[in-house]
């Protein structure tokens, strides 16, 4: 069984011809909302790839958002997600017809899930096997979920993603780390003060505590490294509408994958495979394909 700790959001999609730029102003050629947020993309993922219970501990805001969300939840058999007296998180999202994609966050009830809420739920997170993490919750949180899911002696995949406020006090904690190549810079450069590759900067998060990370490489496939090896898996080639989640769902069927007990490298290619389908379609977890369509992929 999968659990996930993160964020829910109502993505508000703006496509556009191009990236706005300072001081322009451009007209929206299409407006539609979807459900998102880093951790509900990993959990939908998990739960439709997977077909199976998946444990989402959430913060949902007391508005229509919040219910909207809640209610695809129940659908796919998700549970664990609680309410805050606020509004719930909102995701801004530029797309352009080249199907690049920019992303503005207000955290709205997800910054409501604090340490004492983890602690409040740690019993029904500890009686599942792998526990998936990101970054748009409050660090602390995170951090300490990390640790007393470790301490039990279960796999933590932590998706440093936005790639702000993370410091290296994690890294014991978690088993495989998985930043894009943007993400995998901003982090060495905040952590050991430069970026020169994916080996060197590894090797100076093994230091700090790192066992094992997989950057995603969009089109290029993904990297693998640990102390021992290092490869790279190549990915379905698709023509790309919207990128948004594709690292989400990598992760989320990355856990589908290990939970079934494949071995790391037939994991990340079936997580390659996932995320290769949802950025031929539009919006966060619409985009997220169930495991026939992946077997057939």
């Amino acid at each position: 069984m999968i659990s996930v700790i993160g964020s829910s959001n109502m993505d508000i999609v703006l496509t556009v011809e191009h990236f706005t730029k300072p001081g322009e102003t451009q007209k929206i050629l299409n407006l539609e909302y979807f459900p998102g947020g880093k951790g509900a993309n990993q959990a939908v993922a998990a739960a439709k790839l997977s077909k199976s219970e998946v444990f989402f501990l959430t913060m949902l805001g007391n508005d229509s958002y919040g219910s909207t969300l809640a209610k695809n939840y129940e659908k796919l058999g998700i549970s664990g997600y609680k309410f805050a007296d606020t509004n719930t998180g909102l995701a801004f999202i530029e797309v352009t017809l080249s199907g690049e994609n920019r992303i503005m966050i207000t955290p709205g009830a997800n910054a409501h899930l604090t340490p004492g809420i983890v602690n409040e739920s740690i019993g029904e997170i500890l009686k599942t096997d792998i526990l998936l993490l990101q970054n748009e919750i409050p660090f602390e949180s995170t951090l300490f979920a990390a640790r007393l899911f470790k301490d039990a002696g279960k796999l933590v995949i932590f998706d440093p993603a936005p790639a702000r406020g993370i410091t290296p006090e994690i890294f014991p904690y978690v088993d495989i780390m998985t930043p894009n190549e943007e993400e995998l810079r901003t982090l060495s450069e905040n952590i050991i003060g430069r970026y020169e590759s994916i080996e060197k900067t590894f090797e100076a998060f093994k230091e700090k505590g790192l066992k094992a990370m997989i950057v995603k490489q969009g089109e290029n496939g993904a990297t693998y490294i640990d102390e021992k090896a290092i490869f790279t898996v190549p990915t379905k080639k698709v023509e790309p509408v919207d990128t948004t989640a594709a690292g989400d769902v990598f992760n989320g069927a990355l856990a589908v994958a290990l939970n079934e007990r494949r071995n790391i490298q037939s994991a990340i290619q079936f997580a390659n495979i996932c995320a290769a389908i949802s950025v031929t379609r539009k919006g966060a977890q619409p985009s997220i394909p169930d495991r026939e369509e992946v077997e057939f992929a």
